[in-house]
């Protein structure tokens, strides 16, 4: 291989020793000259006006910066023909912008036909359906899951896990429970359905869409606090696709809460009770949903008791305790399918049955 100061083809042929001639300094062979990049004009050249002693021989470097321009252009040209093709056959456009509904609301108080049992709560708990409920959070438990046709198993675990945690924080979560706040509840809800939401706790209203027991469970602070043992629970999650954009999720459990007269006082602790919420939720989740870790909350039926058929029955929990039964007088409300407005939307209620209560 030639060296740095070698002609590119090597020791010119017939020297011997190499570096040993003295004349080796000065001596080019035909290879050597043909790859300059410089060209000497001749004497008649320089008997001109050339005030330059050299020039570039043809297929220089002047040649190739002269195409260079030329290949950017086309490398550019290149480039926005590219862009334009896989913009119009990007098979990954984005989903259309789907805005939450108003969720639906049904709230159904159930009212006691006699007397509501008292006593300590784990002995109502044992001798009531609840007994072999699970407790808290261990009585949610997720489905066996798999992906749908348009959804990841990793997002409809996402979905029901969303899902899961709804329900703590709505009818698991002391704060709520008492009233005390709202805010585990609000940041799960989807920003659309938030005004609503904001609505049903400042006034709540039987009307089918700002019922407050239709997103959250909160007992009357002033009547009835929430006592240990902890909620039994227990239901279902199911999850479906609805469409290439769209999962559901629908949430179906009973709530089992032992209750004893708010505080009023130093001496012994009244009877405590037992009070039961059944919920019925409907879900749905777009990506972005899954994204931000909240949902939409599509419908939401709950039946409660015991308590009294009252006209503010939809809002905060008013239950009826130990010792304690409904009005004689109580009947299902009257609806006028002709009245307009709040008078032509009455609250349901229901008869409690025997068989939901304690049977000490």
């Amino acid at each position: 291989m030639a060296g740095r100061g070698d002609p590119p083809e090597g020791t010119p042929e017939g020297l011997p020793g190499g570096g040993e001639d003295e004349y080796r300094s000065v001596v080019f062979d035909e290879s050597f000259v043909r790859a300059a990049r410089l060209q000497e004009f001749s004497a008649q050249e320089r008997m001109g006006e050339h005030a330059r002693a050299v020039r570039s021989r043809p297929g220089s470097e002047s040649g190739r910066r002269s195409r260079q321009p030329l290949v950017l252009v086309l490398l550019i040209l290149l480039a926005f023909g590219t862009a334009i093709y896989l913009g119009v056959r990007n098979p990954y456009q984005p989903p259309a912008v789907h805005r939450a509904e108003p969720l639906r609301t049904t709230m159904t108080p159930l009212a006691p036909q006699s007397r509501v049992p008292g006593g300590e709560p784990a002995e109502l708990l044992a001798h009531s359906p609840a007994a072999e409920y699970r407790t808290g959070v261990a009585g949610i438990n997720l489905p066996d899951t798999g992906r749908t046709e348009h959804f990841s198993e990793g997002q409809v675990i996402a979905a029901l896990s969303v899902a899961k945690d709804y329900l703590v924080a709505s009818s698991l979560e002391p704060d709520v429970l008492s009233g005390a706040t709202t805010r585990p509840v609000r940041l799960l809800i989807d920003p659309d359905q938030q005004a609503q939401f904001d609505r049903s706790v400042e006034a709540s209203r039987s009307d089918g869409r700002h019922a407050l027991a239709g997103w959250l469970i909160r007992f009357d602070p002033a009547r009835a606090t929430v006592v240990d043992p902890a909620t039994r629970v227990q239901g279902t999650l199911r999850f479906a696709e609805i469409d290439a954009n769209l999962l559901q999720v629908t949430a179906d459990h009973t709530f089992t809460y032992a209750l004893r007269p708010a505080a009023s006082g130093s001496g012994p602790a009244a009877a405590a009770s037992l009070f039961t919420v059944h919920r019925e939720l409907q879900f749905r989740f777009d990506r972005e949903d899954l994204r931000m870790h909240r949902a939409e909350l599509l419908t939401s039926r709950v039946a409660a008791g015991p308590q009294a058929c009252a006209p503010d029955a939809a809002g905060t929990l008013r239950p009826l305790l130990a010792g304690e039964q409904a009005p004689g007088t109580e009947a299902p409300a009257v609806t006028d399918p002709y009245a307009a407005g709040d008078d032509a939307v009455a609250p349901l209620c229901g008869a409690l049955s025997p068989k939901a209560q304690p049977s000490l």
